[in-house]
């Protein structure tokens, strides 16, 4: 394999070019110029760009992961999701199609794409009708059907991972495990004085996954996947975000007081959101090996190395 990480410095980037160090040949994009030799200045609103970049390195398979992934943020910057997200993968995929239409090429999605789910349903399975509430959610579920489409149309090897809530070290802020990890982190170490935790929604559920076991179901879509497809990458198993932040707060040495903070309540938000992992399982044989509560600490013991 050679491999094509696009956003190789982002967070699922960074994970998947270490898992695929001693399995592939491998080259990354950045939106910055980087010393690497390996990763390459790439503007994805530069379909000659990508052109050159695929003649050059001629992978044989493409992991798309840049792009913006934050769902609060994208309603603030509603057109900046749809150019970097839904545009830049419609370059990157005439770019595969005018230069090596052999070339498989793995987008990546996300549960958003599901967005309000009938009520009663437990799990979603990739057959669930698409019902986005946010414009990332939005972008997200464009780029899924773009890979049907170019499938259908060109005979692309593209396909689809739609990932639910994937966490780990490293994570920014921004999302609710490294928040919630970062300000213990900093009540901890006496920087905050006040041992307020400012916390949004925690009534909701949903499904969380290590980064590491993602980008490992990647690597197995990427091998085995069915061009045109989609795959949920979940554990199947839903949880309580009020869980999530009592785990938290159980790695704590001094006593936390937990605030709701409006700034950091959605616009439109899913009460439940888990996958059904049953295709991919089937497919490919992939479980996530990572504890919850480990990953958890993971990310604890991330912001106070980070602090």
């Amino acid at each position: 394999m050679k491999a094509l990480i696009t956003g190789i410095t982002g967070f699922v980037g960074k994970h998947l070019e270490a898992l695929l160090k001693d399995k592939a040949d491998v080259y990354g994009t950045s939106r910055l110029n980087r010393s690497e030799k390996h990763i390459f200045e790439v503007d994805f609103s530069e379909e000659t760009k990508i052109i050159e970049l695929i003649k050059t390195i001629k992978p044989t398979h493409i992991f798309h992961l840049a792009g913006l992934s934050n769902v609060k943020d994208s309603w603030n910057h509603k057109a900046d999701f749809i150019q970097g997200n839904v545009i830049g993968t419609i370059h990157l995929l005439e770019a595969v199609r005018k230069a090596d239409h052999q070339i498989n090429v793995l987008t990546v999605g996300s549960s958003e794409e599901y967005g309000l789910i009938p009520q009663g349903l437990d799990k979603v399975t990739e057959e669930t009708a698409l019902n986005p509430v946010s414009p990332y959610g939005i972008s997200k579920s464009a780029i899924g059907m773009l890979v049907n489409l170019y499938h259908k149309s060109y005979g692309l090897n593209v396909i689809h991972a739609r990932p639910f809530n994937h966490i780990g070290p490293g994570q920014r802020l921004g999302f609710v495990t490294s928040d919630f990890a970062y300000q213990i982190a900093l009540i901890n170490k006496g920087i905050t004085k006040d041992s307020i935790l400012r916390i949004g929604n925690l009534n909701t559920v949903r499904d969380f996954t290590d980064v590491r076991d993602i980008v490992e179901a990647y690597y197995h879509i990427a091998c085995s996947g069915e061009a045109g497809e989609a795959y949920n990458v979940c554990t199947g198993q839903g949880v309580f975000i009020q869980d999530i932040l009592e785990t938290f707060i159980s790695f704590s040495n001094k006593k936390i007081n937990v605030l709701v903070d409006p700034s950091k309540l959605r616009v439109a938000e899913m009460s439940r959101l888990v996958g059904d992992p049953g295709k991919l399982f089937k497919l490919t044989g992939w479980k996530p090996q990572q504890k919850l509560e480990d990953t958890l600490k993971d990310i604890y013991d991330y912001w106070i190395g980070k602090c």
